[in-house]
């Protein structure tokens, strides 16, 4: 949900300034702009002294543009953060019994723990992530069930097999996992 937010804002963004600039610049080499367009001609300016001072006597005014701004200012910290952020583990720190460490991706691991997980009876598809830190990891887990399958067997599979395996392969002390379950909904047909 968050890489669609993305973007769309940025496709916004990148779609007014193109407009915006590029309006601005065709105006500004020289071409005719419409009659209703808000510049008139090549040395016309964007923002008149009118217009810039028409509202600043009033009693709205100021509180108006800085609750804006700060909207804005806290909207775009608020999308950066969430950009910035890493959803996935890189990798996976495993103990090699030596006292020394190893490094697993964390691809490799998601994907041996979503074979296993997609190969448990009942279970039509699976997908694993994993989150935390590389010496604590923590899995996410979204199995989507056929519609005779008990969700307490395929819980128990999963628990037992694809998770404990996982753990164990990797040498974690634990392996902490949200499981969440959906059942697959099928058409209706009709039936002569």
């Amino acid at each position: 949900m968050l890489r669609i937010v993305n973007r769309v804002l940025v496709g916004l963004a990148g779609l007014l300034l193109i407009v915006g600039g590029g309006s601005v610049l065709a105006v500004g080499l020289g071409l005719e702009p419409p009659s209703w367009w808000v510049h008139d001609g090549q040395w016309d300016v964007l923002l008149s002294d009118t217009g810039r001072t028409r509202w600043r006597d009033e009693g709205w005014w100021w509180p108006t543009v800085i609750a804006v701004l700060a909207v804005a200012l806290l909207l775009a910290l608020w999308w950066l953060t969430a950009v910035l952020r890493r959803r996935r583990l890189a990798e996976v720190l495993v103990d090699t019994g030596d006292g020394e460490g190893a490094l697993l991706r964390g691809r490799a691991l998601e994907g041996v723990l979503t074979g296993e997980a997609g190969a448990l009876d009942g279970v039509q598809r699976a997908q694993a992530a994993l989150t935390g830190k590389r010496s604590t990891p923590q899995a996410r887990v979204h199995l989507l069930l056929e519609p005779h399958v008990d969700p307490g067997d395929a819980l128990q599979g999963l628990t037992t097999q694809a998770l404990a395996h996982a753990r164990d392969s990797a040498g974690l002390a634990a392996l902490p996992a949200e499981v969440r379950l959906r059942g697959v909904k099928h058409r209706a047909e009709r039936v002569s």
